[in-house]
């Protein structure tokens, strides 16, 4: 059975997702006016309804989209052309080097088209922000600032709040990808002081390939396609029904379970981290304060260890941990997360969700404890697991 630590990628889906899928999967088209319609018009309606009350804001805000990645563009891209078609000139976006590519791609893509001018704000070594950093990017011609509520790598949470004040002072919006957030944070557009929110289903135990933006009511919002009209115009396309109430049940089941599941998590990773960075040349990266890293997040740096020799000796004794962001799987660089914090080592993150263990997390210890030192002193994958086999007979 496979000790599964790779929440930050995906997480399995909740029964309560489960169950708003199957309920809707044959639902008729939502902008059909007949009963059948209105009945899947209705539930699309009460998903939002539901995701408005987890995250703090009006229904009148939430758009559903195909994920994070689709509500990072709406977003970044529709303020952009939103400000460029007002002034009739090119704009100012700030965001961070430590952004996950889903902001910083399409930040430079409007950047080397001529749509917007890019500032891009360092982190501190551990992968939080400053906010004085970020407001001294700030320009009278800023139309967007972009920072993400917690890193995917290192678990770093930024302050927002303190963020949002300042910019709102200045009148410059603030768009958050809060992709790795919800599933432990206490996600509140209105205390975090939000113009608009990423977020992405599967991350909390929703199906993959649903997601929310959160568009604060006046933001001016150029959409991404044009069609039929659906969600105010921001987003066309036919209703996915089954998708949004099953996004909506699990954000309702994370919010309901999340201070529990955070105390769990919290024990958990500590654990975790305690054991493994006992071994000689295993350090833990990312903030030192509890408060200023996701509960769920354990991310490590070994030294004398080759990154893919690494994930593949967990892999091989049934451990899916991640020795980077999924979204970079497959590729030979190095992170651009580890680098912007210049840090050096094989990286590993382990990250945990609602349906680990105490055994998992036990097996985990044991594994590492046992395989590392082993690919330090040069064995190669599969004598890893096997010295795994010989110590614990696993």
């Amino acid at each position: 059975m496979t000790t599964y630590l790779d929440h930050a990628a995906t997480t399995p889906p909740r029964p309560e997702a489960r169950a708003a899928l199957s309920r809707w999967l044959e639902a008729a088209n939502a902008s059909a006016t007949h009963l059948a319609g209105q009945a899947a018009r209705a539930a699309v309606e009460e998903a939002r309804e539901a995701v408005a009350t987890a995250l703090g804001c009006s229904p009148h805000e939430v758009v559903f989209t195909s994920g994070g990645t689709e509500a990072d563009n709406l977003a970044i891209k529709g303020v952009v052309w939103a400000a460029r078609e007002r002034t009739r000139g090119v704009p100012h976006l700030v965001t961070t080097a430590v952004e996950h590519p889903a902001v910083l791609d399409p930040a430079r893509w409007l950047a080397a088209r001529g749509d917007v001018r890019l500032s891009v704000v360092p982190p501190r070594r551990d992968g939080r922000v400053e906010v004085e950093q970020v407001l001294d990017a700030v320009g009278p011609d800023t139309a967007l600032v972009s920072v993400m509520a917690a890193n995917n790598e290192l678990g770093a949470v930024n302050d927002l709040p303190a963020l949002s004040a300042e910019l709102r002072a200045r009148g410059v919006p603030l768009h958050t990808d809060g992709v790795q957030a919800a599933a432990t944070l206490d996600v509140d557009v209105r205390a975090w002081g939000v113009d608009a929110l990423a977020l992405s289903a599967h991350k909390f135990g929703g199906p993959q390939g649903v997601g929310v933006a959160v568009l604060r009511r006046g933001l001016a919002v150029v959409p991404l396609s044009h069609g039929g009209g659906q969600d105010r115009g921001v987003r066309s396309g036919t209703f996915a029904v089954a998708l949004d109430a099953a996004c909506a049940a699990a954000l309702t089941a994370a919010v309901a379970e999340r201070e529990a599941l955070r105390t769990r998590l919290r024990g958990w990773t500590d654990r975790l981290a305690g054991a493994v960075t006992a071994l000689e040349g295993v350090t833990r990266s990312g903030p030192l304060r509890a408060e200023d890293r996701l509960a769920s997040h354990v991310h490590l740096l070994i030294e004398g260890v080759d990154p893919t020799a690494l994930a593949l000796s967990l892999d091989l004794v049934g451990v899916a941990a991640s020795a980077g962001a999924a979204c970079g799987a497959g590729a030979t660089k190095g992170s651009p997360v580890l680098e912007a914090c210049g840090l050096e080592g094989a990286p590993l993150r382990c990250s945990l969700g609602w349906t680990t263990t105490d055994s998992e997390v036990e097996r985990a210890v044991e594994v590492l404890t046992t395989v590392v030192p082993v690919l330090q002193a040069g064995a190669a994958p599969r004598a890893a697991a096997g010295a795994l086999d010989a110590v614990v007979g696993s």
